[in-house]
């Protein structure tokens, strides 16, 4: 039985090894795939991607109760899912800007005469042209922006995935290697006496 369980042993320190590799490999995989999927976009900072430029911006488009980022990506290009998510909150300040402070779901769907918003096709403007309702162009900026955003956001998500993966895969690298050395170990106590201890004559 102690054979059997010093096999064990060294069969599920092996096994965790194997397991260990493969989800650090899995990992590294993961994290350039998204790295080189965001390279690209050829996504650059523009300069007002900085907090005290996008603080002035705000308070001059009037935008109030809004978080504001606090990283900076001003003139660098985006390469991992960090500075991909830091773009992502400045696209949502450009949007609010661009849309006077309002979201997707505060916003009509169409212009009337006045240009005012309104949800009500009855009293939205048409368009000489196409002879439909005039569509509210900044609730459709907004569509654009979250649907990027989104995008940007999930990459970072996306790369934290492939971290986690490679903190597991050595944590599996780390505890196969415990097996190994508590089975070997285990080995040992069988075939080195204490000391002290004198081996029975044999009969």
């Amino acid at each position: 039985m102690k054979k059997l369980f010093e096999m064990g042993g060294v069969i599920a320190g092996a096994i965790l090894i194997v397991f260990g590799i493969g989800a650090l490999a899995m990992g590294v995989t993961g994290r350039n795939e998204v790295r080189d999927s965001i390279k690209r976009e050829a996504i650059v900072g523009t300069p007002d991607m900085t907090p005290a430029a996008i603080k002035q911006e705000a308070t001059k488009a009037g935008l109030k109760g809004v978080d504001l980022p606090t990283c900076s990506v001003a003139g660098e290009a985006i390469t991992t899912g960090a500075e991909a998510k830091c773009f992502a909150s400045y696209m949502r300040i450009h949007a609010l800007e661009a849309t006077g402070g309002l979201t997707y779901a505060q916003m009509g769907r169409f212009l009337d005469e006045n240009g005012n918003q309104t949800s009500d096709e009855s009293k939205a403007a048409i368009d000489p042209k196409t002879k439909r309702p005039v569509e509210n162009q900044a609730r459709n900026l907004w569509v654009t922006e979250t649907a990027l955003a989104t995008a940007l956001s999930t990459s970072f998500f996306a790369e934290r995935v492939a971290l986690f993966s490679m903190v597991i895969g050595v944590a599996l690298v780390l505890a196969g290697i415990g097996f190994l050395v508590l089975a070997y170990l285990g080995v040992l106590r069988q075939r080195v006496p204490a000391r002290g201890r004198v081996p029975a004559a044999a009969s």
